[in-house]
């Protein structure tokens, strides 16, 4: 019964359908909760101080009901997704709820969708990582399966590494940085994997066309099923979706530098 305690994980889109339901000021439930609620308990709250005893570890990862609550994202974030997309498209917000879905939205996208999907992406079956890169769709960031895991695991807290700040590096510059050269990245790393592996650039090995050929199909299914405008709010919900990663991206490595040894390693 005490695992039970990991459904709290599906507040946030709890949250976010009761915002998008009685619109107004309660579609900042979400960001409020997260942004301030939440730090406010974990301020308060005993912090942990042991880790689980080797039975306990063998146990718990036996159990499926982790897995189960993990999979479960796929349907729920997409669910709350369309809910959100069609009550934009067929009522009238204001400008603050606009706002305001923009950001429960995202935050849900980001929160649920890319870090389970940072989990998903590094399990040893295959349809599990399809998960996980099914989970960035909604941030337009599927990419992040390629570079994440190909590169930044490689070139964590060196200079070659977008997803690392620098010591001194503002939030600013360094989202700028990181969104766009892991991007580049990506295509980087994808093109040197078709080349070891004797394919060509139209080959359907090429994740990174697949992954384009997906999102921009993804934008123009919700501007043909909603409408255009529709497009445009989905593509402000991945910014902040993947904007939330990067918070993290900067608050893990900010200022850590590896040294290099006489090898190259």
């Amino acid at each position: 019964m005490k695992d039970l305690k990991y459904l709290t994980a599906y507040i946030v889109p709890i949250l976010c359908v009761i915002g998008i339901y009685y619109r107004g000021f309660a579609l900042y439930i979400t960001p409020l909760m997260v942004f301030t609620i939440v730090p406010l308990i974990e301020l308060i709250m005993p912090s942990l101080t042991s880790n689980l005893d080797a039975e306990s570890k063998e146990s718990k990862l036996k159990n499926k009901l982790f897995d189960i609550l993990l999979w479960l994202n796929v349907p729920i974030i997409f669910s709350v997704l369309i809910y959100g997309l069609y009550m934009y498209s067929i009522s009238n917000f204001e400008t603050y709820e606009v706002i305001g879905l923009i950001f429960t939205l995202g935050i849900v996208a980001g929160s649920n969708g890319i870090n389970v999907a940072h989990e998903l992406g590094h399990r040893q079956e295959s349809w599990e990582r399809f998960l996980g890169k099914i989970l960035l769709l909604p941030s337009l960031y599927m990419h992040f399966y390629i570079e994440h895991n190909y590169g930044h695991h490689v070139n964590a807290a060196t200079p070659e590494d977008p997803a690392s700040a620098r010591y001194n590096e503002s939030l600013y510059a360094f989202w700028w940085r990181s969104v766009i050269n892991q991007y580049k990245n990506s295509w980087s790393i994808q093109n040197r994997l078709l080349i070891v592996n004797d394919q060509s650039f139209y080959s359907v090995k090429n994740d990174m066309l697949w992954y384009t050929v997906i999102q921009l199909s993804y934008l123009i299914i919700i501007g043909l099923s909603f409408s255009w405008m529709t497009s445009i709010i989905a593509l402000c919900i991945a910014v902040v979706g993947f904007s939330l990663l990067e918070i993290i991206n900067y608050l893990e490595h900010y200022g850590l530098r590896r040294v290099q040894k006489k090898s190259g390693r």
